[in-house]
């Protein structure tokens, strides 16, 4: 078996909270690392129920310094087909209490995750990132 625990360095960007609110999470540092996932584990809504008036927007961005960022595109990531930065709607019975993962292979160095509510969400929610295949190695998280 190969080892795989000394090749991922995982972050949190978002410790399990009930999310109700819009909300950046800037400044993900990918320094060193040439491989990452994005993880957005969405749990079970309570509000007024998903819909088109009722929902969560993911979108992404990033940057090579940190200060200016763009809105990432289809070939930014594996997995997802982009339009205007956007990587996720969840506004549908169904989309919640789900584990979803986007590659990202854009190259800049720094990423910002914005989720925008819109109507009523209440949902745990937890976000992170697995960053691999680092320039050294083993890991230092």
């Amino acid at each position: 078996m190969k080892d795989l625990q000394n090749s991922l360095v995982g972050i949190g960007i978002l410790d399990p909270v009930d999310i109700s609110a819009t909300a950046v999470h800037t400044d993900i540092d990918l320094q060193g690392f040439n491989s990452v996932v994005l993880c957005i584990y969405a749990g079970l809504d309570a509000g007024s129920g998903l819909s088109s008036s009722h929902k969560l927007v993911f979108t992404l961005a990033d940057s090579p310094d940190g200060s200016t960022y763009t809105a990432v595109t289809s070939d930014d990531m594996i997995g997802v087909t982009v339009t205007g930065g956007i990587i996720l709607t969840i506004d549908a019975v169904g989309e919640d209490n789900t584990l979803y993962q986007f590659g990202y292979v854009g190259g800049d160095r720094y990423l910002q995750l914005t989720y925008t509510e819109t109507g009523t969400v209440s949902m745990p929610m937890a976000v992170w990132i697995e960053k691999s295949d680092g320039q050294d190695k083993p890991v230092i998280s």
